[in-house]
């Protein structure tokens, strides 16, 4: 019987996907626990690398778990657990961390970025927590990384740290390769769509949410930016704001540009506007309504981070022990 291979992902713990996060990614995750040994964990210690008000991270935590689940990840065919909540991640996270270079992190643009949108707290954790994003990888032997082009320096240097502890200290790590599955729709900004769809974005009309009510989500349609033309034609350089709305249409519904086109041909915008809202709208209800019952069974969510917990510990367990015997370290009394 062949080995699954093992895909590991973390999830930040903002309790709020956009649906470009939904369409590019995250509508893709169920269908991999039947091909793959998934392990997917809420990041909350690499939240605390910006400050956060503590009441809030625990609701958002807690939330941000039961969203993955409605989303598709079934806790019975996948490790899903809240990575605080495994010590194996601080202990491994020092062990590699005496194993990553100074220049390596001073390299990592994403806390040159993070420094400048907080500079009164510029700290330690900011700086080496790529190191801790290894560690969450390594320590379950992932084989397999799904990232967006914002991660793809930091699966780099999980892949330098384990290439350079198997060649300090013998063959060990399982060295990562980014997985790239069936391509998502790249989803953009409603209000620019010559960027991404984005949660940090200042314009509340500029990203529909997962877990925004029908009416907000076909509004946000209706504002959606086009061009001055009147005619549905997908052509992303001249017609950006209309191709974007079309992406959305077609990765909600399954039809062709073409199929879209001769729908809606003789039709305005604001006709087309309106039925991608619809469409939306419908798309996301199942998983708002899985989301909304998780929620209110907090026993039931409990039970369900505390089985994923033991899961993951297993695995990250045996990990963490042979890496101790690879630097020297005791055994464990």
């Amino acid at each position: 019987m062949e080995t699954k291979k093992t895909i590991f992902s973390g999830i930040q713990p903002t309790a709020v996907f956009t649906l470009g996060n939904f369409l590019g990614a995250i509508k893709n995750w169920g269908a991999l626990q039947d091909s793959f040994d998934c392990v997917y964990s809420i990041v909350d210690m690499h939240a605390i690398t910006v400050r956060q008000d503590a009441a809030k991270l625990r609701e958002q935590t807690l939330k941000s778990y039961a969203l993955t689940m409605a989303c598709g990840i079934d806790p019975e065919k996948s490790a899903l657990f809240i990575q605080s909540h495994n010590p194996h991640h601080a202990e491994m996270n020092w062990i590699l961390s005496c194993n990553t270079q100074f220049g390596e992190l001073s390299r990592m643009t994403q806390f040159k970025d993070k420094s400048e949108k907080h500079p009164d707290d510029i700290n330690a954790g900011l700086f080496t927590y790529p190191v801790l994003m290894a560690g969450d990888i390594l320590l379950y032997q992932a084989d397999l990384v799904p990232i967006g082009i914002d991660q793809k320096q930091h699966l780099e240097l999980a892949r330098n740290v384990a290439e350079r502890f198997n060649f300090r200290y013998g063959d060990f790590f399982t060295v990562p390769e980014p997985y790239i599955g069936e391509t998502g729709a790249k989803i953009m900004s409603l209000q620019d769509p010559t960027k991404k769809m984005s949660k940090s974005d200042d314009n509340p009309n500029a990203s529909v949410y997962i877990l925004d009510d029908r009416n907000s989500i076909i509004n946000k349609f209706k504002r959606a930016v086009t061009d001055s033309e009147t005619e549905v034609r997908f052509d992303a350089e001249k017609k950006p704001g209309i191709s974007n709305l079309m992406t959305i249409f077609s990765a909600c519904t399954g039809k062709s540009f073409d199929e879209i086109e001769k729908t809606f041909s003789g039709h305005g915008y604001g006709d087309f506007k309106s039925a991608v809202g619809e469409t939306v709208a419908d798309c996301l209800k199942p998983i708002q309504d899985k989301y909304n019952s998780f929620i209110k069974d907090r026993d039931y969510l409990k039970n369900c981070y505390t089985e994923g917990l033991k899961k993951a510990m297993k695995i990250s367990g045996k990990t963490l022990s042979k890496a101790y015997r690879k630097v020297g370290f005791v055994d464990k009394p």
